[in-house]
């Protein structure tokens, strides 16, 4: 039986819990890799993640594509095993090994029952791909060429092309501009000795978050974590990546054969440690980031029906990651739509949200929120974020009551802190809205 079926079964049998807290314990290893380990004996599973500060954003100014191919190379021949090796090993035990990317992180995760030999064969394999990569020449260039042509079939989406162009825009210089997938003609000179050196400086121990949930007790956490630790390379961890500075309002245009115009709007937003993070957050639950109940739509889709959708965002970065609205409308609209959408931000951040909408938010982020972290795999998410952003032990059992305690006030002195409607960053791709 598979480790996924197993888990289904075994959840059949179980009632329905509520995590009323999430008991984090924390500690570093010897070489200075941040470990959080949380308990759980519901299931006879383990979860692992370990997450680097090796995404995009560390590529290289003319290797752009580093990170991303590093990453996903990872797992295709490590320790004296080829990728068919690890993979069979892994579906002797019924493990899954997997992984994560953006701007910030590059992660590895692996789920593996809890039992002595699949919990063993498993974490053996998850060292190997860790410590000892060997990045096969005959991979990286089959790798290569896979990225490449992936990147190349993205260049019809003008939805990719659009969120390409709003990060160029609203970042310029700063490495958060790089697209996560990286430039082919960058990814075409790569070689095996790149990524050794990209894994060498990226994925040592002092820069290692370790999360844990599953089947297993604090002494055995411990081993675990020193284990995956010691194997790293050794080294300073990273310095933070620079702040970026706040463009000039602008907006460009770009030509796409896209019968809609989509349409990016946005600025600096906030960070992960944010103290106006919640005002942020459930703010923007008013103004387009509650779906239906959100202004946003309302105003540019229930009103005037210049859109199916539209919706705004905070992503919060290491450093300030963007604030966003977007919207997808036909070329002859793509004004008109541009209009509403930016009176219905500034009329926001002037006014704030009224108190019937506030109640609204609260009640439906943090009746939600048991959803956030009802099994194994969303706590573990949640470590290794809260790991690797620095933040409080306590933040799950804090959420819904920093939730609660946001105000009118609070929200309005938090947007007009961000955001100034006056500065907006704005792309357009495709139909009329590119003339």
């Amino acid at each position: 039986m598979s480790i996924e079926r197993f888990f289904v079964a075994l959840l059949c049998l179980l009632p329905l819990a509520v995590h009323a807290a999430v008991a984090i314990q924390h500690w570093r290893t010897p070489e200075g890799a941040r470990v959080y380990f949380v308990e759980s004996r519901e299931l006879p599973m383990l979860d692992i993640a370990v997450s680097f500060p090796a995404g995009s954003a560390r590529d290289p100014a003319a290797q752009s594509g580093l990170a991303q191919l590093t990453h996903g190379v990872l797992d295709q021949g490590a320790g004296g095993l080829s990728e068919t090796a690890i993979a069979h090993r892994l579906a002797d035990v019924g493990a899954v090994l997997s992984g994560s990317f953006d701007r910030d992180r590059a992660a590895v995760s692996l789920r593996t029952l809890s039992s002595a030999r699949e919990k063993t064969q498993a974490l053996d394999v998850l060292a190997r791909v860790l410590h000892r990569p060997e990045f096969p020449d005959a991979v990286v260039k089959r790798e290569k060429q896979r990225l490449i042509a992936s990147i190349r079939e993205a260049e019809a989406d003008p939805g990719t092309v659009v969120d390409k162009a709003f990060h160029r825009a609203l970042y310029r210089d700063h490495p958060y501009a790089r697209d996560e997938a990286g430039e082919p003609d960058a990814i075409a000179q790569l070689g095996r000795r790149d990524l050794q050196a990209f894994h060498r400086t990226h994925y040592r121990s002092a820069n290692a978050v370790i999360a844990l949930i599953g089947d297993i007790d604090r002494a055995e956490a411990e081993a675990i974590a020193a284990r995956l630790a010691a194997g790293l390379p050794r080294g300073a961890a990273l310095p933070a990546l620079p702040a970026p500075v706040a463009p000039a309002a602008g907006e460009s245009r770009v030509a796409h054969p896209s019968a809609q115009s989509h349409v990016r709007i946005g600025a600096l937003g906030t960070t992960r440690d944010d103290p106006d993070f919640f005002a942020l957050f459930v703010g923007n639950y008013v103004l387009g980031g509650g779906g239906f109940d959100s202004r946003l739509l309302k105003e540019v889709r229930d009103k005037r029906g210049y859109a199916y959708s539209a919706y705004s965002y905070f992503l919060p970065m290491a450093v300030a990651g963007p604030f966003q609205m977007g919207l997808q409308t036909q070329g002859a609209q793509a004004a008109d739509a541009l209009v509403v959408a930016r009176d219905t931000l500034r009329r926001f951040v002037a006014e704030g949200p009224t108190e019937d909408e506030l109640a609204q938010a609260k009640a439906n982020l943090t009746g939600g929120f048991p959803l956030r972290i009802d099994n194994n795999k969303k706590i573990l998410d949640y470590l290794s974020l809260i790991g690797f952003y620095g933040l409080p032990l306590d933040y799950l059992d804090t959420w819904v009551d920093r939730v609660n305690a946001v105000d009118v006030a609070a929200v309005k002195a938090a947007f007009a802190r961000r955001i100034d409607p006056a500065r907006m960053v704005t792309v357009v791709v495709g139909g009329d809205g590119a003339r």
